[in-house]
């Protein structure tokens, strides 16, 4: 019987970097060294996710820069009882998404009924590891699709917590990914349901 392909994003979020104890304590603390040290493990992470959602490189740069300010203002508000990655990575993800709201880019279609699709559906497909054109084709899409994509794909959100992020609804999550898939199936040119024989 033939296999479904299968092209899975790791859900392993480019931010998942360990930190040691004794440099967030010294970065706590403000000690330059440290922060650079921070920055500088988290400056790809933070870029990348920014400029997949807006699309835009002088954007994502700024959002880099909006989100170490952040960081080094609240450090003290990171109590530890999670990773320092996911505290970051939420941080950035904010600041990315405030940026498109005050830009008005971050329009949403009106909400359509979930979309009846097979769990399956949700892979992208396998055209999408030719990195570059993966990255033309998710620039052509509208920003909540793409943002929805690269926080479901990329950093491993669930569409409960992409929903509260937009301050939409799980159906909305869902659609707009389904929508996003199908639209990258077609820029792609792949059939939603190719096949391999291989195991």
């Amino acid at each position: 019987m033939p296999w479904r392909i299968q092209i899975i994003v790791s859900a392993q979020s480019a931010f998942a970097i360990d930190l040691s104890d004794a440099l967030l304590a010294r970065a706590r603390k403000g000690e330059e060294a440290a922060l650079e040290i921070i920055y500088r493990r988290f400056e790809r992470p933070i870029y990348t996710l920014a400029l997949r959602m807006t699309g835009d490189p002088e954007e994502a740069l700024e959002v880099l820069q909006n989100t170490m300010l952040r960081l080094i203002d609240k450090f003290s508000d990171f109590r530890g009882d999670s990773p320092f990655w996911g505290w970051l990575r939420q941080i950035a993800v904010n600041e990315t998404l405030m940026r498109l709201r005050q830009r008005g880019r971050l329009l949403y279609t009106d909400e359509l009924p979930e979309p009846e699709s097979d769990p399956a559906d949700d892979r992208l497909p396998p055209a999408a590891a030719d990195g570059a054109r993966l990255i033309r084709a998710l620039d052509r899409l509208p920003q909540a699709t793409r943002s929805v994509l690269w926080l479901y794909h990329g950093e491993g959100y669930t569409h409960p917590e992409i929903a509260a992020m937009l301050g939409r609804t799980v159906s909305f999550s869902k659609s707009q990914l389904a929508r996003g898939l199908a639209r990258l199936r077609t820029e792609l040119g792949v059939a939603p349901t190719e096949v391999s024989h291989h195991a």
